[in-house]
């Protein structure tokens, strides 16, 4: 950097040569030149979480006689500008940094308490009258900032998810309607079971993911907790009795959720179970996602010479070798997301076990993986209800085709002639490549009318 292109700002290990352009300051200057392992940086949800807590704190400060008003309005006005997301490029911390995630409260302190000096026409850099840490962050610690604001952006980015999936679960259901009357083969283990219909099928897939939905949901108490007003470790030393409940009930307005302070402050700030509990649940939908898609690439394989009972939309020219194949891209693309969900999941499992007594010390790798997981899921989730769940045909010839040589429409017979007697003459017309029906009618064990009820396919469904 030449001489015009820096500037130089102090913090209580000395001075530090930062960009001229910078908001952030020597804190997060050390953080980004001891860190900078890996192009991961902070999420954008955890920005806006952590602005939200900054202005919340001001307001509460004020409100408590504890912050001038010209301060808390010059905080309130730069956090304004952080959660618009005009200085998203002002956080150059690595996500593999210190556990507690204080490098990522100190560079908001620090961007904040620049950004409101200048609003205030004093000199960025030189912290007054605005100081990061006696104003920005009074009556905080990163011990309580960092877990209050993993949960805030948790829980909102949890309630996009579940949107995602009600949405992806009425598409699915909008299916198994439409299909409702495709008689086909059930199959269990890979080979020919008793005949259910293609719409029995997607009303399943439909209603998995309606289940994931209130899974996710199922979190969302858990997420509301925030461990803002504990400070360092719990005990809420160096701020006001009443600063938790201010600053929390500030958040809530802002966010339109109802956050409320830890019902423990200890546990809150020690554990992240509520984030785990949470990937599990995400674990769980991307598990089910998963098998959805492995369930769509079987039903249109082929197409001919596999199952081919329904039709993708088709998207693109599926062989550099082979005109006219085309792939189940979609449906791949899913399986490889939520193989990537599920380490994920892996890692914020082994994340949340570093706790050792008072403060979980893998927090900003928690947070990281989990909101990476849950945007992730979001897109993925929206691009398979719309390129691919929602163009999906029954192939209703054949399908028909396939359930007229099945050998499980024996299964009926089981009732009138016994289990093995039945279990005979599957097998026969399996060694002699007839059907079913041809051979109880050979063998004069149901006439042909008899044969047309018995071994219908539609009356197996059931209901």
């Amino acid at each position: 950097m030449g001489e015009n292109d820096t500037r130089y700002e102090s913090d209580s290990m000395g001075q530090v040569e930062l960009p001229a352009d910078s908001y952030w300051g020597a804190q997060a200057q050390r953080a980004a030149e001891n860190f900078g392992v890996s192009p991961l940086r902070i999420p954008v949800q955890l920005i806006r979480a952590l602005a939200w807590i900054k202005r919340s704190a001001a307001a509460a400060n004020l409100q408590l006689g504890l912050l001038q008003k010209n301060l808390s309005n010059a905080i309130t006005a730069a956090c304004d500008e952080v959660i618009e997301g005009r200085m998203n490029d002002q956080f150059p911390v690595d996500v593999f940094q210190t556990g507690s995630g204080t490098s990522w409260n100190m560079n908001m302190n620090e961007v904040v308490a620049n950004r409101a000096n200048e609003m205030l026409g004093a000199e960025k850099g030189k912290r007054d009258p605005v100081h990061p840490n006696d104003h920005v962050n009074k009556g905080q610690s990163s011990n309580d900032v960092i877990p209050a604001a993993i949960s805030i952006a948790t829980r909102l980015e949890a309630e996009r998810l579940k949107d995602s999936l009600d949405s992806l679960s009425r598409a699915l259901a909008h299916k198994a309607a439409q299909f409702e009357n495709v008689v086909k083969l059930g199959r269990t283990h890979l080979q020919d079971a008793v005949p259910v219909t293609l719409g029995n099928e997607f009303s399943a897939y439909s209603e998995q993911m309606n289940k994931g939905s209130r899974r996710i949901a199922g979190c969302f108490g858990s997420l509301e907790e925030l461990a803002l007003g504990g400070t360092a470790v719990g005990t809420g030393i160096n701020t006001h009795p009443e600063f938790s409940k201010t600053a929390v009930a500030e958040i809530a307005a802002e966010t339109g959720v109802q956050f409320k302070p830890a019902a423990n402050f200890f546990e809150a700030i020690s554990a992240r179970d509520a984030q785990l509990e949470l990937m599990g649940a995400v674990n769980t939908v991307a598990v089910g996602m998963m098998k959805i898609a492995q369930d769509l690439r079987l039903l249109s394989s082929g197409p001919r010479a596999a199952l081919g009972e329904i039709k993708l939309p088709s998207l693109q020219p599926g062989s550099s070798i082979m005109p006219g194949k085309v792939n189940p891209v979609i449906p791949e693309m899913v399986l490889q997301v939520a193989a990537h969900v599920m380490g994920k999941h892996l890692s914020v499992t082994i994340a949340c076990q570093n706790a050792p007594l008072e403060l979980n010390i893998m927090q900003p790798l928690i947070a990281y993986e989990t909101l990476s997981a849950i945007e992730l899921l979001v897109r993925t989730v929206d691009a398979f209800r719309e390129r691919c769940i929602d163009g999906i045909e029954a192939n209703v010839e054949r399908c028909r085709s396939l359930i007229d040589l099945s050998l499980a429409l024996v299964t009926p017979l089981a009732l009138k002639i016994g289990y093995d007697k039945a279990a005979k003459i599957a097998y026969r017309a399996y060694e002699e490549n007839k059907t079913v029906r041809e051979i109880v009618i050979e063998e004069g064990i149901l006439t042909q009318q008899e044969a047309d009820q018995v071994l219908s396919p539609e009356s197996m469904l059931g209901g």
